[in-house]
């Protein structure tokens, strides 16, 4: 079990290169220039998702985090569960999140697997990924914060190395808009942090992400699964 400091688990966690399957997503980037988005909208879609979608992970993985460390985590943790499938519409961002919470629940047990939060998780079918960081932000002893921060850097991250293989940019200028998004990611990470409660977890809708989500899994050419 590795017993490095919160900062050292929170960069591993929150590098691409980890085997978890990240590197197949673009957050919902590819079906958005797909439909129009144009390459200079970018930075406003980061922050869409920053406010809809990536909220409720954040919001669900925290309070997924708090009963985690609870004397009995399995319940909660299906609980939470079913919170974040209610509030997330499409069955393609749903199982996009399942897809990616599969990989992480490789990570986290393997990293630890006699915790009692990783051995409940195993009691909850196909949980999401904000279910399954949640726990390894347990594991990790992560605070509230750094998890949601966690989250919204990961969201940006995506988005920004999809679009470099999506549009001819600037290297730089896609690093620029993870930067510019900081203070969204702090606005976010503040207000889900001292989230406890399933029925607190946000609802944010993003009609028009959902819809591009449910067409590009319709889609046979593509650079990205989601």
């Amino acid at each position: 079990m590795p017993d490095g400091p919160a900062e050292l688990m929170l960069m591993l966690l929150s590098d691409a290169r980890l085997p978890t399957g990240a590197h197949t997503q673009s957050a919902g980037l590819e079906p958005a220039i797909n439909a129009g988005l144009p390459p200079a909208d970018v930075p406003a879609y980061i922050r869409a998702r920053l406010t809809t979608v990536t909220a409720v992970e954040a919001g669900a993985a925290v309070v997924a985090r708090h009963r985690a460390l609870g004397a009995d985590p399995t319940p909660g943790l299906r609980g939470v569960d079913r919170a974040w499938r209610a509030r997330t519409i499409s069955p393609a961002l749903r199982e996009t999140s399942v897809l990616l919470g599969r990989g992480y629940q490789r990570l986290v047990a393997r990293l630890w697997p006699r915790h009692r939060a990783v051995i409940a998780l195993g009691a909850v079918e196909r949980p999401g990924r904000a279910v399954v960081l949640g726990v390894a932000a347990a594991c990790a002893g992560l605070n509230p914060a750094q998890l949601a921060r966690l989250i919204g850097y990961d969201e940006a991250q995506t988005i920004a190395a999809a679009a470099l293989k999506i549009a001819p940019l600037d290297p730089l200028e896609a690093t620029a808009w993870v930067i510019g998004a900081q203070p969204v990611i702090e606005r976010m990470a503040a207000g889900v942090a001292g989230l406890t409660e399933p029925d607190q977890i946000p609802a944010f809708g993003a009609p028009l992400i959902e819809q591009w989500a449910e067409i590009h899994s319709t889609t046979t050419q593509r650079l990205f699964r989601a």
